[in-house]
């Protein structure tokens, strides 16, 4: 049969039988390798398969340098708890992303992103019926949107025409950049490359600026040398942007490399959210979210020491995030936590949850558990 290959393919297979056999593999323990692996239930390990994934849940978060991966895995770090709950924080491209992974990728349960993101997804009508399919638990965080430039770009306006990196493709700049851009009639040429390799590329004049969203402290910044002229555009806030952001000056005290004493530079913050796929009542994972909720809620406090990124001391469980639906889930344990702390303290009632009664509880409960 093997002569009746062509040439090619017959040279192919005496290079390949010459090759195993130099390193002492035979054929047949070249046929056994490409046999499939045993499957854990056909080893008798069902029961170990199913104590690892009945409590695992999976969070997108963000590109490696990004605000997102690192509350990803500091919810893993506050919350895991063994086989009771195990949090897999994933390392994606980003949050305009995670919003098609938690729609459509296998073990993303929960993801982060920025409100701005999700609008423009409902807007887009690319997704039907986003806004009752994607839903949130909580807001986030306010996420810094930085434009840092070369020393020849003074204003937003000298952009006009320039190269611009947005950084990979799927991260939250790419979204916000092309918005702010848009508002404020600026046409830059608008390229997409990783944030490490983008700022060599501006050293070498390649680039004129680079777009990064996230909390500030951003790791990107706060690890950059100071470099002659590199630096922060001012962004003036106006009504232009009342609709998803609010104004949030850079100073020296946040990135004291990279801005002098005494400047302040306006700057622009979009909110964000820890967004979840609307599962329903009765499926396995709805009863996964339950306990990440119930853990999320009752443990948050553990999210607000030094360890932690500083923007979690300024989390509003209760908040609501405008143009969202809550999930449901998050919805009940807010109200049976509130109904918990009204009942040890002899109130009554079922009203929706509020600012200043989970504050109460989270008082109440700091102080039984001293007495504990």
């Amino acid at each position: 049969m093997l002569m009746s290959q062509p040439a090619s393919f017959r040279l192919l297979m005496s290079l390949f039988s010459v090759s195993v056999l130099a390193v002492g593999v035979t054929p047949s323990m070249a046929q056994n390798a490409q046999r499939s692996a045993p499957t854990a239930a056909a080893v008798g390990e069902q029961s170990r398969s199913a104590d690892v994934n009945n409590w695992t849940i999976g969070i997108a978060g963000g590109f490696f340098e990004g605000t997102f991966i690192r509350y990803a895995v500091e919810l893993a770090k506050a919350l895991d708890d063994g086989e009771n709950l195990r949090i897999l924080p994933i390392v994606s491209y980003g949050g305009n992303e995670n919003v098609n992974d938690l729609l459509y990728l296998k073990g993303v349960d929960v993801a982060i992103t920025y409100t701005d993101t999700f609008e423009l997804y409902k807007k887009s009508s690319r997704v039907r019926d986003i806004e009752h399919r994607i839903n949130y638990i909580s807001e986030l965080l306010l996420g810094e949107f930085y434009v840092f430039a070369r020393p020849e770009i003074a204003t937003l306006k000298d952009l006009e025409g320039k190269k611009v990196s947005l950084g990979t493709k799927g991260g939250s700049a790419t979204t916000t950049g092309p918005i702010v851009f848009e508002r404020l009639g600026i046409r830059p040429e608008l390229v997409y490359v990783n944030n490490t390799v983008a700022v060599e590329k501006m050293r070498a004049g390649e680039i004129a600026a680079i777009v990064s969203t996230g909390g500030k402290p951003n790791d990107l910044f706060v690890k950059m040398k100071p470099e002659p002229g590199f630096h922060f555009l001012s962004i003036p806030y106006s009504e232009k942007f009342t609709d998803y952001y609010v104004p949030c000056p850079l100073s020296h005290d946040d990135y004291p490399n990279l801005i002098p004493i005494g400047q302040t530079i306006d700057n622009l913050c979009m909110s964000a959210v820890l967004a979840v796929y609307n599962f329903p009542k009765g499926s396995d994972r709805a009863r996964r979210l339950e306990r990440f909720i119930q853990y999320y809620f009752e443990r948050f406090d553990k999210l607000k020491q030094p360890s932690f990124h500083p923007k979690w001391k300024e989390v509003n469980l209760t908040a609501k995030v405008q143009g969202w639906n809550r999930y449901w889930l998050a919805t009940e344990k807010l109200i049976a936590m509130q109904n918990g702390a009204s009942a040890t303290t002899g109130a009554a009632g079922n009203r929706a949850p509020s600012d200043k009664s989970f504050e109460e509880f989270l008082a109440w409960r700091k102080q039984r558990e001293k007495k504990q």
